[in-house]
């Protein structure tokens, strides 16, 4: 089933509440070592719009060190569209296998409660996952159906996106080693 499918169906069928869990993922061929050392090496601007030029726009670390556990980044991204300013906190770190992030506004964290990168060694290859919660209510079904799934749609597309990216800039570095 496609993304957006899973989007309207899981929306037609909310009762109450339902938590969504949307994911992408992307076959990369290098190790788990190099995907986590891409991401724990974006720690400014330059790092973040390298994954994404045309959406990636601010990134820089509040507090405590870059990729700890408790450490408060701040990001600016398009998504649909409109820039995002966003603030997550650094939740779990499992070296070369997963990254665990959440909004550090407990109002913004009741929607999206988890976001993370799962890396999944196959063999030669990796999978990469990008993976977000979110809690959907029948207010929102009821008022903001349209616009909650243009919304999830849009995030979708972009962990798609910074997937491909991925993708194109480790598999190219191999490519080109010494």
């Amino acid at each position: 089933m496609s993304g957006q499918n899973e989007i309207y169906v899981a929306l037609n069928n909310l009762k109450k509440e339902i938590k969504l869990n949307l994911s992408d993922s992307i076959k990369i061929n290098t190790t788990p070592e190099r995907i986590f050392n891409f991401l724990t090496g974006i720690v400014d601007d330059d790092g973040y719009r390298a994954w994404h030029r045309k959406d990636h726009v601010s990134f820089r670390w509040l507090k405590g060190p870059p990729w700890a556990e408790g450490s408060v980044i701040y990001a600016e991204e398009y998504i649909h569209g409109k820039l995002h300013k966003l603030k997550f906190k650094i939740t779990k770190i499992v070296p070369n296998k997963k990254i665990e992030y959440t909004p550090v506004s407990r109002f913004i964290r009741k929607f999206f409660p988890k976001n993370e990168f799962i890396i999944e060694q196959k063999r030669e290859s990796c999978i990469f996952i990008a993976s977000g919660t979110y809690r959907l209510g029948w207010i929102g079904k009821t008022f903001f159906k349209s616009s909650i799934e243009k919304g999830l749609s849009s995030v979708k597309k972009h962990m798609k996106e910074e997937g491909e990216n991925l993708k194109r800039i480790l598999e190219s570095e191999l490519n080109h080693a010494p």
